[in-house]
């Protein structure tokens, strides 16, 4: 409870800009375009005619990532609980709370990076075809 209520809290400081920035038609997500999530392309492996050696480079990238994953985001879950706490003061030491956002920033900042360095290792392991194969599975699953 405590937990969504921190994110709860910090998705409202970062984000909470009010009506002056809504949009009334979410904006495209290029990156989300050009890249296929490896669970779609896990999922779709026989459909795709993944090879033995694609599909052994993918799950070793995702295995790496999901190590990488577990060590970060109990990490970014005490950041985001600390900046929580020192937003709860009656008088909000500003230099702190805006150095423990930095730190949370800098813990997302390296979550997405590992989640965007294992798509791209993902789309590197398949051919054009299987990319394009993979992006209409991924759209289809959107809908």
């Amino acid at each position: 409870m405590f937990h969504r209520l921190s994110l709860a809290i910090f998705a409202l400081v970062l984000f909470g800009t009010g009506p002056v920035f809504a949009q009334t038609t979410p904006p495209s997500d290029p990156i989300r375009e050009a890249l296929t999530p490896p669970d779609v392309v896990l999922s779709h492996q026989q459909a795709l005619g993944l090879s033995d050696d694609q599909l052994k480079t993918i799950k070793a990238d995702v295995m790496d990532a999901q190590a990488r994953f577990t060590t970060a985001q109990p990490q970014l879950e005490a950041a985001v609980a600390k900046l929580a706490s020192l937003l709860k003061d009656s008088h909000v030491d500003q230099t702190r709370a805006l150095a423990q956002l930095d730190e949370v920033l800098r813990l997302e900042h390296d979550l997405k990076h590992v989640q965007l360095t294992l798509m791209i290792q993902v789309k590197n392991a398949l051919t054009a075809q299987q990319q394009a194969q993979a992006h209409r599975f991924a759209s289809e699953a959107e809908k």
